[in-house]
């Protein structure tokens, strides 16, 4: 059976957070990627995060949410080819739900939007709030070609450019799907200045051994 796959892109190194925000506590405690795994997964039937190399740590707490991870070499090359690396680990796929870790206030409902229009047929889909497309945004599987394909920085967005005429939008009451966290500035008040460091609010034993093991890598 055809499966509605979440991709969750979470290569890239955030220069301008100052730190690995991936890793960045919620007001919660919870990671910023681990947040944004847990918002995609109720939407999805298999949830794979894309890492760059060395992120072994967000590996072991991304499998304990029930999420795979693929390592992408060419993380530093940019997002497409992030984007590609989850894709060509999932080529059975009916469509896949494409989302940012730094982006952690997507509601799951958004999310839903976005997989439920894959479902009914839609080619492409992607949320719109207050008049402006947001994220996640999805693509069906008449699309693996150009998806498996992509390289530089430009992502999945040349392919929703290429096709304008295909994309649904997905109205949703979710001023999330425009909130991406570039600094520790554009965290809500009170979510951005935690004192304890991560890995003591945090602490490994919530993950298990696989938080101190290398991630499997897929090819």
């Amino acid at each position: 059976m055809s499966q509605i796959v979440g991709l969750l892109l979470a290569a890239g190194r955030g220069a301008r957070f100052g730190s690995d925000k991936r890793l960045h506590p919620l007001a919660d405690g919870t990671p910023m990627a681990v947040a944004a795994a847990r918002n995609l997964r109720p939407a999805c039937d298999r949830l794979i995060a894309v890492l760059r190399p060395g992120s072994e740590i967000l590996a072991g707490l991304l499998a304990a949410e029930g999420c795979e991870t693929v390592i992408c070499a060419e993380a530093d090359s940019g997002m497409g080819h992030t984007l590609a690396a989850g894709v060509r680990v999932s080529p059975e796929a009916l469509g896949w739900v494409v989302a940012l870790a730094d982006m952690p206030f997507i509601t799951p409902d958004s999310h839903q939007a976005v997989a439920a229009s894959l479902r009914a047929g839609a080619s492409l889909a992607a949320c719109i709030f207050d008049g402006r497309r947001g994220h996640p945004v999805g693509f069906a599987a008449r699309h693996y070609a150009e998806l498996a394909a992509l390289t530089g920085d430009h992502g999945g967005k040349i392919i929703l450019e290429r096709h304008r005429q295909l994309l649904v939008l997905c109205p949703v009451d979710d001023p999330g799907v425009l909130r991406d966290i570039d600094r520790i500035k554009d965290l809500p008040p009170g979510r951005g200045h935690l004192a304890m460091p991560l890995l003591t609010r945090w602490p490994l034993e919530r993950c298990g051994p696989a938080c101190l093991a290398a991630p499997q890598q897929k090819t």
